[in-house]
């Protein structure tokens, strides 16, 4: 079978000696088979490229299996079951996404051994088609049955969305739980960023039924603005807004700041979905009384800067500010995403098909230019037109356990 992989890797744990120059190819490589009774053979129908997929095709990185040295790459999944043992709840022609993250082997860490390997505490986790796990960019793949989650029939041509909507929604459950602290009445939502996850962020915020801005450097009438608007939020270009000078021409607040002030809205959660960590720090000031900022964006690099860290702390403290950082997601987050995209999908019909702006073939992955991506690149395996004939109809009425 046909798979995309980095080669030339060093191998996991190994100090770099006698590995080759890493590259990104198409290559043949041996088609899995099920192992164990809880193993799941799955077609793949389609693969989503994101943030960290680009940084691992550019850069030439990753963790390759233990004894490897190359790196099956892709990590947000949709495709078939093939072959599955009817104990696993599984049937031929289920249609499923994968969870991403594997627990660590350590028996003190509490989190991987009660299923919710996302909070790990060792760092020793393995996560497909980056560390240490080969991921999904490829013609099959096995898994064990607790990492699959069943995707409904009529879900399916916005299914390959549930991995980054999970991230979503892991950040709103952690919300929910944190802002019982207090009686929390939100009412405006800022989101920083128009990419992929930024644009699901926004949309369920909409559904939610809050008030949301989207701030973003991309152009007044680039899609991601225009997706933006078409589910009733507002959106920013943040270059177009200017930060007020202050004492001796410093800011006397920032541009998100000012936006903020100068329109009235109070910022009461914040999802920062950029990466750019100047952005971060702008955005605990621009938070307002008693709400929460959610890092979700990987900052690359060693960036340093000049902050007000008197004035940040103060606000922190004096207004019951929270900050949390998320990555990764359970289960549950990823049921409760399949049924927010469903949510999504019939307030804003359309919409989650407009936003995967950019169909590729597995031959085009390895050419693949990042930079002329619209906002979302899918890889179909399988032509689109071939999906219904390979599901289960009967399979649609799946039954979760998830919060909203």
């Amino acid at each position: 079978m046909k798979a995309v992989r980095v080669t030339g890797l060093a191998p996991a744990g190994g100090t770099g000696a006698g590995a080759a120059s890493p590259k990104l190819e198409l290559v043949e490589v041996e088609r899995p088979g099920r192992q164990t009774k809880t193993d799941v053979l799955v077609r793949v129908l389609c693969i989503g490229l994101d943030g960290t997929d680009r940084e691992i095709m550019s850069e030439k990185y990753g963790v390759p299996p233990a004894g490897e040295t190359s790196l099956t790459i892709g990590h947000e999944s949709l495709g078939v079951v093939e072959e599955a043992d009817p104990a696993t709840g599984f049937a031929p022609g289920d249609a499923v996404c994968a969870l991403v993250r594997r627990p660590c082997a350590e028996p003190g860490c509490v989190n991987c051994r009660n299923g919710q390997q996302d909070f790990c505490e060792t760092g020793q986790y393995t996560e497909r088609g980056i560390r240490g796990a080969h991921g999904y960019l490829s013609d099959y793949y096995v898994e064990d049955a607790r990492y699959l989650v069943k995707v409904p029939v009529g879900s399916l041509a916005y299914g390959i969305l549930a991995e980054p909507q999970s991230i979503v929604e892991k950040v709103w459950n952690e919300v929910q739980r944190i802002q019982q602290r207090l009686v929390w009445q939100p009412k405006t939502a800022v989101v920083l960023g128009s990419g992929p996850l930024g644009l699901l962020a926004a949309l369920t915020c909409r559904c939610l039924g809050l008030d949301t801005v989207v701030w973003s450097k991309s152009p007044n009438d680039s899609i991601g603005a225009e997706l933006v608007r078409a589910c009733g939020a507002t959106y920013a270009r943040a270059e177009d807004e200017a930060a007020p000078a202050g004492s001796g021409g410093a800011p006397a607040v920032s541009a998100l700041g000012a936006f903020l002030q100068r329109n009235d809205r109070r910022a009461d959660l914040i999802f920062e979905c950029t990466g750019y960590s100047p952005l971060a720090f702008d955005a605990m000031a621009a938070l307002g009384p008693n709400g929460v900022l959610a890092l979700l964006g990987v900052t690359p690099g060693n960036r340093s800067i000049r902050i007000s860290s008197d004035q940040i702390n103060q606000e922190l403290v004096l207004e019951n500010k929270c900050v949390l950082g998320s990555v990764n997601a359970s289960r549950k987050d990823f049921e409760t995403g399949l049924y927010r995209l469903k949510q999504m999908e019939a307030r804003f019909p359309g919409l989650l098909g407009r936003l995967m702006t950019d169909r590729l073939t597995l031959q085009q992955v390895p050419q693949l230019d990042f930079g002329r991506i619209a906002v979302k690149a899918v890889v179909d395996l399988v032509p689109r037109e071939q999906w219904t004939g390979l599901v289960r109809h009967e399979a649609d009425d799946v039954a979760y356990s998830f919060s909203v």
